[in-house]
């Protein structure tokens, strides 16, 4: 009984928890079906025109496309830097090591709107123009840790006895690193690329400091059309989308983090 009951309490409380998560989700996909303009619940009707709608605006399409290049551009530079820096980190000693992976971190855990302003305010001193560059420098800065962290843990699982072995027998570095080292940490990179793409395509905070005028990406397009009211279906059918899009990178992502690959 002593055990049980914990057990009991413990499920209901993640229960109650994934309910509040979850049931919100579930309203916006099932009232992207909601024939009705005002969303009145339970739907009387379901349709699909308001889909056929939210892909026929050029709004929002324009925004679709700019958050897929800033999300490939920082999935790209998270990828690089990121590998760079879990390498460094887990096969090499050096002064200020720890530092680096603490200033690694310190992006993602800080708030975004300080983030923002950070990026906002050393953009102005540099006199760089505010547009997609900005945005993907920006999603950069806390998109390299989700690389970091997959890779390195990779890394330390790996160890270094297969690349050693593989210098033994006569390869040379770039020749381990492409059939060795690369083989066994590719879908550690695959699945932080995953998750990076994903929290990129999400981000709306960092953005709004690091966007410039006419440059939308498709969160600040939701939240900027949220309260017009011609345009609140047409919404509603893009952040349900927004949803099902985000799940699929997310459970690739943990997919493969849980594979070892190591044989």
């Amino acid at each position: 009984m002593l055990t049980t009951t914990p057990r009991r309490v413990l499920a209901a409380v993640m229960g109650l928890g994934l309910l509040i998560v979850y049931l919100p989700l579930a309203i916006v996909l099932v009232n992207s079906f909601n024939s009705s303009r005002t969303f009145a619940w339970p739907p009387s009707e379901l349709t699909t025109h308001w889909w056929s709608q939210a892909w026929l605006s050029t709004g929002a399409r324009s925004a679709l496309r700019t958050s897929i290049f800033a999300g490939l551009g920082a999935t790209a530079v998270a990828l690089v830097l990121g590998t760079m820096a879990a390498f460094a980190v887990s096969r090499y000693r050096w002064f200020g090591r720890e530092s680096v992976s603490f200033l690694l971190l310190l992006p993602i855990a800080l708030p975004g709107i300080v983030t923002g302003i950070a990026l906002n305010n050393a953009f102005r001193v540099a006199g760089t123009g505010f547009g997609l560059l900005t945005i993907i420098v920006g999603h950069s800065t806390f998109c390299v840790v989700l690389v970091d962290n997959n890779a390195l843990a990779r890394l330390r699982r790996l160890g270094g006895t297969l690349e050693e072995a593989s210098m033994d027998l006569g390869a040379g570095v770039w020749q381990t690193f492409r059939y060795v080292t690369f083989p066994l940490l590719r879908s550690a990179l695959f699945a932080g690329g995953l998750l990076a793409f994903a929290l990129s395509f999400d981000e709306i905070i960092v953005t709004t400091f690091t966007a410039g005028a006419g440059v939308r990406t498709l969160p600040i397009w939701i939240f900027e059309n949220l309260f017009r009211p011609n345009q609140a279906p047409v919404v509603n059918v893009v952040a349900a989308a927004l949803i099902v899009f985000s799940v699929v990178p997310i459970y690739l992502a943990q997919r493969l983090s849980g594979t070892t690959s190591t044989h």
